[in-house]
């Protein structure tokens, strides 16, 4: 046994007696024990018993919070974060970060509940990204209950990314809309500029171009000119179902220079259909007759029968009167 686990189980030790009570001490000493508690789990994490200092540094949170130190208490669960998020499971990682920045807050220290949140959906977004964008959201709440808006449209703008990065376009869009109302709260014109083509984009992959074309109305006198071209090329198009100068709007420099998950947001956008010429009719060699009914048939040699029955009826009363206009000049003679 090494000499700071040693140290940590006198701590521990330590701790209990001062919550033991007696004929001459009635009350438990909350706060004595709670010191003992949280120098026994550093004792514990330098002698990377990891799951003991956890369990300490819970145990100093809890005793914290009876004697209503309520900063002291969210600064133990944050260290039992920090020292167990390689052991702890995300949801359990997710309920210890939502209880610490609820002790800050309550002790008035808003900014350091939003700021334990941001680090365990750091911790957590790779393998829990649902988790980790609620706990971005619930950071920039928190920050803009404390009238930051600057860093609670940082806290966002980390949500937006990763619901694009999930295909979760219709939450993304209404994340980017919260994004934009941090940003004209503080002025940040030129972010909403930005933040417009990223809308616009998103619409456009849930494959509704008139919701992306009221987004520009709406937000596009924040634009700048860059901005202002590349979305008008690329809304034209789509308007146009030019195939291809859709795709080379989607692929412009400016896009390309977005943050990482709208650049490749761009190039899994459906692209308009286009307007296909219609083909040619073609002639197929060694084609077969086309089919005529029998009927048809006869009714055509009806036709031709009669046709030469009225050419000779002709001929002959043609023959008569000619037959007829020599007998007449021979009784002249």
């Amino acid at each position: 046994m090494s000499a700071k686990l040693h140290e940590a189980q006198e701590h521990c030790k330590t701790a209990e007696k001062f919550l033991k009570t007696s004929l001459l001490k009635w009350k438990p000493d909350f706060d004595s024990a709670a010191d003992e508690y949280s120098q026994a789990a550093q004792c514990f994490r330098i002698a990377r018993d990891l799951k003991s200092s956890k369990e300490c540094y819970l145990k100093a949170s809890e005793l914290y919070k009876k004697n209503r130190s309520f900063f002291h208490a969210g600064k133990a669960i944050e260290n039992a974060i920090i020292v167990s998020k390689e052991l702890t499971m995300p949801e359990e990682l997710y309920s210890l970060g939502c209880e610490s920045s609820s002790l800050y807050q309550q002790h008035g220290s808003g900014d350091s509940g939003a700021n334990i949140l941001d680090k365990v959906a750091k911790i957590i977004e790779e393998n829990s990204p649902d988790l980790a964008v609620k706990l971005y959201q619930q950071a920039a709440d928190v920050s803009s209950a404390e009238s930051s808006q600057h860093q609670g449209s940082e806290y966002i703008s980390k949500a937006s990314r990763i619901l694009v990065k999930l295909q979760r376009y219709d939450e993304a869009v209404d994340s980017l809309r919260h994004e934009i109302g941090f940003h004209q709260e503080s002025g940040n014109i030129n972010a909403i500029g930005r933040l417009t083509v990223a809308i616009v984009l998103v619409q456009l992959a849930r494959g509704d171009a008139v919701a992306a074309e009221k987004a520009y109305k709406e937000w596009g006198n924040n634009c700048e000119v860059p901005e202002i071209q590349t979305l008008e090329q690329l809304l034209q198009a789509y308007d146009e179902e030019d195939r291809d100068s859709a795709k080379k709007a989607l692929s412009s420099p400016f896009i390309r220079s977005m943050d990482v998950e709208y650049a490749r947001l761009a190039s899994t956008i459906p692209l308009p259909e286009g307007l296909e010429p219609v083909p040619k009719a073609s002639v197929r060699e060694n084609a077969a007759p086309s089919y005529v009914s029998q009927n048809a048939a006869y009714m055509e040699q009806d036709d031709n029968d009669e046709g030469k029955s009225q050419d000779t009826s002709f001929n002959t009363s043609a023959i008569d009167n000619t037959e007829r206009k020599h007998d007449d000049e021979d009784e002249l003679c």
